[in-house]
Order: C-alpha cells, then sequence, then structure tokens
C-alpha cells in the first residue's frame, strides 16, 4: 500500500497576490466571498503592495492580474537597443583618450587634442551600433502587485528576480504550515527530506544569465554572480541553503510549460514509494524581459497589441483592454507572459497525521507523456490525450465513477492562443465522452494571472485549493463566448464564477502542455477526500489525535496570518548560519548523525538487486 502525499501547506506570490492564506485565490473571485474574507483579502494586498490605510478598494485592486506593463521591470515603450550604422570614408568623432578601444579597430587615424581627447578619423568605411530604442509589440503581463519588490525584504545582495521570489514563496510556505520546522526536523534523517524547484528559463534578467549574455555588448564587465545565481536548479539550491538548511534530495525537473507538475510528480512519487517523507515542490519563474518578450512575440505566441485592438474592433489610436488580453477557449489570438512563484508542502499521511498539519488536499499522481514524432516542435501532439485519460481513470479507480462525473473539475492548461483552445478543448471534451461525464467544469486561470511559463501549475493548483476552502470555480470572464471551433461537447467550459460548496469537489484534474511536446495532467484529491481516506487507513482514533494536534497549527497559521497583515513578516533568510562541513558529521560503520536532524542517515543498506 502507498503512501499518499498530502499537501500541507501552500505559499508564494503571483500577479493576484500573496498565495498563504488563499488570498491570490481569493483575488480571483473576491465578489463572491462574504464581506469578512473581502477585507481580510483587500487588507492582505494593501500590505503587499505597501498602501495607505485609507486607500480605496479600486486602488488596493488595481495593481494586480493581467494589466498594462509598468516601469518598474522595463519600460515597453522605450526599450533600449543598439542600433546598427554605417560610418563612411572620412567620418571623425571625437572621444576620451582613456575611452578608446584597445586594440584599435581597423583603420582608425588618431589625432591628439587638448584636454586628453582625441579626434578619431575612420579610413574607409566601418559599422557602429548607437543607442536607440524600440516599442514593445505588447504591452500587457501578469506582474506582481504594483508597490510589492521581494528582493526588498531581505539582504538580496544582488540576487536574480525569480530567485528573490522563491525566497519570498518558500518562506510563505513554511511559514503558513503552522508547524515548528526544527521539531519536524527531529522526526526524520536528511534523506527522508528534498526540495524539487527550480523555473523553466533560468534566471535571465541582468542579475542572472540575461546579464552574463549582455554584459560585454553593454561595455560592462561580467560579475561573479551572474553564471552560477542564473542555473534553472537555483530555487531549489536556495531554499537548501538559505531557507531550510537541507541536507536532503534537491534539484529540478524541465519541462517547459510543466515544469511545476514534473516536480510535482518526482515529489509525489518520491512519497508514495517511501523515499521521501518530506518534500517541499515548486517553481519560481520571472520571464517578464524585453528579450524572452520580443522571444516568444516573434514566434507568433503572444497577444500583440494590435491583436486585441483587431479582435475588439478598434482603431491604432485607442488603448487595447489589457485587462482582456488572455481570453482561453475564446476569440483570441496568444497568450499573456507572467511571473509567479509557488511553492507546495508535501508530507506522507503518517508524518501529516503526526505533526497535526493542516490536509490541504493530496496529490494522487502526475502523469506525463512525450507526444511522439512531430511536425513542429512547439505544435500540439498526442501525449496530451494520454495524460487526462490516465489521470481521469486514476480518478475513478479511486473514487470510483459517481465522484469522476459529477464532482470533479479541470483546471484547464487554458493558454489564451487559437491552437490551445482547439486542442486542448478537444482532449476534454472527447476523455469526458470515454468516461461518461456529462458536463464537465473547466476553469482557466491564466485569464486572470496570466502564463507563468514553469510556475504556472502551480498558479492552477493555487486556485484549485481555493476551490475546495471557498467553494468557487473562477470562471473565465476575459471572454464574452467561446470561439466556434472550440470542441464543447460534454463540457461546461465556465464563463462565469461556479458555486460548488466547499465539499462537492472531490477531484481535480491539473492539465499542463509544453513546448516541444512536454504533457503533464496532475490528479489531485480534496481535503474531504483525503481525511476519508486517512480515516479507512489509520482508523478514527488516530483522526481525532490529528485534530486535537492541527488546533496549535491553526494557532500558529492565524499569528502567521496577522503578522502579514500588519507587514510584521520578513522571509527566511538565514546566509551563513549552521553551516556544517564533514567535522560536524558523526560517522560508524551503520549511520551518520548529522546536526539538528532526530533520526541518523542510515548505512545499513540491502541489495536492491539479485545476489550474484
Amino acid at each position: 500500500m502507498s503512501r499518499l502525499p498530502v499537501i500541507v501547506a501552500q505559499g508564494g506570490v503571483s500577479s493576484a497576490g500573496r498565495t498563504s492564506g488563499f488570498h491570490g485565490y481569493r483575488r480571483l473571485v473576491l465578489e463572491c466571498l462574504d464581506d469578512q474574507s473581502q477585507r481580510d483579502t483587500l487588507s492582505a494586498l494593501r500590505t503587499l503592495r505597501n498602501l495607505p490605510v485609507d486607500s480605496s478598494r479600486d486602488d488596493i485592486l488595481s495593481g494586480t492580474l493581467i494589466r498594462q506593463l509598468e516601469k518598474n521591470l522595463f519600460d515597453s515603450q522605450a526599450i533600449p537597443v543598439h542600433q546598427m550604422i554605417q560610418a563612411e570614408h572620412g567620418t571623425e568623432i571625437i572621444l576620451r583618450g582613456r575611452r578608446l578601444p584597445d586594440p584599435l579597430p581597423t583603420g582608425w587615424q588618431l589625432e591628439k587634442l587638448e584636454d586628453g581627447r582625441v579626434k578619431v578619423r575612420i579610413e574607409g568605411s566601418q559599422q557602429l551600433m548607437v543607442p536607440a530604442t524600440r516599442q514593445s509589440l505588447v504591452s500587457s503581463a501578469g506582474q506582481l502587485p504594483t508597490g510589492f519588490s521581494p528582493e526588498q525584504l531581505y539582504q538580496s545582495r544582488n540576487h536574480p528576480r525569480s530567485l528573490a521570489m522563491t525566497v519570498f514563496g518558500a518562506s510563505d510556505a513554511i511559514f503558513s504550515s503552522g508547524m515548528d520546522w526544527n521539531a519536524i526536523k527531529q522526526k526524520l534523517s536528511p534523506e527522508e527530506i528534498a526540495v524539487y524547484a527550480g523555473s523553466a528559463m533560468s534566471q535571465m534578467d541582468y542579475n542572472g544569465n540575461g546579464g552574463m549574455l549582455q554584459a560585454r555588448l553593454l561595455g560592462k564587465r561580467v560579475t561573479s554572480k551572474q553564471c552560477p545565481l542564473g542555473f534553472a536548479e537555483m530555487s531549489a539550491d536556495f531554499i537548501n541553503a538559505y531557507v531550510l538548511g537541507s541536507l536532503g534530495g534537491t534539484g529540478t525537473g524541465m519541462g517547459a510549460c510543466a515544469t511545476m507538475l514534473y516536480n510535482l510528480e518526482q515529489a509525489a512519487s518520491e512519497i508514495r514509494s517511501g523515499r521521501r517523507r518530506l518534500v517541499i515542490v515548486g517553481n519560481s519563474e520571472a520571464p517578464i524581459t524585453p528579450e524572452i518578450m520580443e522571444g516568444y512575440s516573434t514566434m507568433g505566441a503572444l497577444t500583440t497589441d494590435a491583436a486585441l485592438r483587431n479582435l475588439d474592433g478598434l482603431s491604432d489610436s485607442d488603448n487595447p483592454d489589457w485587462r482582456r488580453a488572455c481570453r482561453p477557449f475564446g476569440d483570441n489570438a496568444g497568450f499573456t507572459i507572467a511571473e509567479s512563484s509557488q511553492f507546495l508542502v508535501l508530507m506522507d499521511d503518517e508524518l501529516a497525521l503526526e505533526c497535526g498539519a493542516e490536509i490541504m488536499g493530496a496529490v494522487a499522481d502526475v502523469f506525463i507523456n512525450a507526444d511522439g514524432f512531430k511536425k513542429s516542435i512547439s505544435a500540439p501532439g498526442a501525449g496530451n490525450h494520454l495524460t487526462v485519460a490516465r489521470a481521469a481513470a486514476l480518478g475513478r479507480a479511486i473514487a470510483g465513477d459517481d465522484a469522476l462525473r459529477y464532482r470533479s473539475f479541470v483546471q484547464a492548461h487554458g493558454t489564451g492562443t487559437p491552437q490551445n483552445r482547439v486542442t486542448e478543448s478537444q482532449i476534454l471534451s472527447e476523455t469526458a465522452k470515454t468516461f461518461g461525464i456529462e458536463n464537465w467544469p473547466v476553469a482557466a486561470v491564466k485569464s486572470y494571472v496570466g502564463h507563468s511559463i514553469g510556475a504556472a501549475g502551480g498558479d492552477q493548483i493555487m486556485a484549485t485549493l481555493g476551490v475546495w476552502k471557498h467553494g468557487v470555480i473562477p470562471g473565465i470572464q476575459t471572454i464574452k463566448g467561446l470561439a466556434e471551433d472550440v470542441h464543447s461537447e460534454r463540457l461546461n467550459i465556465l464563463l462565469n464564477h461556479f458555486e460548488t460548496g466547499s465539499d462537492q469537489m472531490d477531484l481535480a484534474l491539473v492539465n499542463a502542455k509544453g513546448f516541444g511536446g512536454n504533457n503533464a495532467t496532475a490528479l489531485l484529491l480534496s481535503p474531504e477526500m483525503t481525511r476519508k481516506m486517512l480515516t479507512v487507513r489509520h482508523g478514527g482514533k488516530a483522526m481525532t489525535q490529528w485534530q486535537q494536534k492541527n488546533e496549535s497549527v491553526a494557532r500558529q497559521q492565524d499569528n502567521y496570518e496577522g503578522l502579514c497583515k500588519t507587514g510584521e513578516v520578513s522571509p527566511i533568510y538565514q546566509f551563513g548560519e549552521g553551516v556544517l562541513d564533514g567535522s560536524d558529521l558523526e560517522f560508524t560503520e551503520k549511520q551518520v548523525k548529522v546536526p539538528g536532524y532526530g533520526k541518523a542517515l542510515n548505512l545499513e543498506m540491502e541489495n536492491p538487486f539479485w545476489e550474484f
């Protein structure tokens, strides 16, 4: 019998706000919530954005979700570029002598002037690069809430943006768990913990790989940090080194837009097998840079301002409706890029009960399939048909036909591209027919938060856990109707919020489709379904004991939420603290004792293969 990977905490930040406390989810369905929940989320957003106490509701909400690109990241109307020009024979320029290149370009003749200046005469023609600007074709994005700067919350030391988001997101997940992490480590050995986190596109701003590639062309020097901090798995490295101090498993999967689910699959698989008992899994992505946006625009993937105007019949002088830039399953023209940092804490069922952890749901499995032979590396293929069918089949096996048919819903990949609306809707419609589902609810949260590439699956999971807390599936409110080529038979593609009740949905399928044929579908179980399964496995007495322990966990969660609302919380960042080396470890023939862990690392291993 496999162990059950239980979701015990979530944390992070997206364009919808802070993930913990369900605030990111609440922002999506704010008008459906009770007055107190609305006030709490508005207060959380106001604090996150560093706004005055007397800020209005509209002021607070205006700097969230998809919107016109703001200048804190870059000015989309004046992106710096180098324009190539041809200097003809005899061209003269005057420079400071100390600014002369060494060695001199071919054909440069020098004449010394006063005050250390030099006249340069160019013999023959020569190409020169001069500063200029260009206007971006795309002016909408799912940016973090206006005024929120994760790098200012701790001593970030020129960290790339997604790593600063990692420190915030992982800390948010750990704090919001309501548990004493030193006490948890006393129950575990180092190899029973793992961190699987990263980014699909690595760290591409100037403090990471972007700067390493740009520096010399900009007349600057490459720094000693840009290369090492640019690696895609650096999110996991930062959590191990500065947040948890973990000596356990580490790394990241890579699967384009399915990357978060690739990491989740590894975490869930290792917990089920008993190899790990506690895993932090997540992704942090900061792809809102001019270069990345131009790359996606050039391949026709991003929706441009001109395309939005065309969809709405606007003139060239009109501003497009940036709020409605992402339109899944409707008449659309491309996806809207976004940044996000999403993290989950998973425990096996026994450890979750022992710690009194909050039971937010469980990960039954994550199915991954490639597309096989392809004509175009970016085109969708057959693999996603397999992942969705396998996830639905497992849901049926665990919860029964009725649960799958009447108490499940889909968090679609829903990018907002013409190709996705056809292929994904066809997959979901055919799956519904196969399993006898009549009216399958389908949501697409990218319509609110945008497409955060590797972290996108985390945005979908954030919204899924919120559904089980508040009982409302977010509708796709950026479209007025389905496009004519969308396959809608047996589907209920939600155009409005769908109130289900917090205990009416047992199963959720979280779907992701990535460039290159990286398809993944996760099957998540509701908190109610998870508790029923735990009761069957562990008995009523164990659940009563868990409930008693959970009371103190809930109090700590409330305390953290209160501190967040007053802005009194700083991310965990333990730089240079508790550093261990080999002399701190106690080795014997049978085990290794590591400071901070209650259980030693076992060296008494059995041969996992055959005798010879």
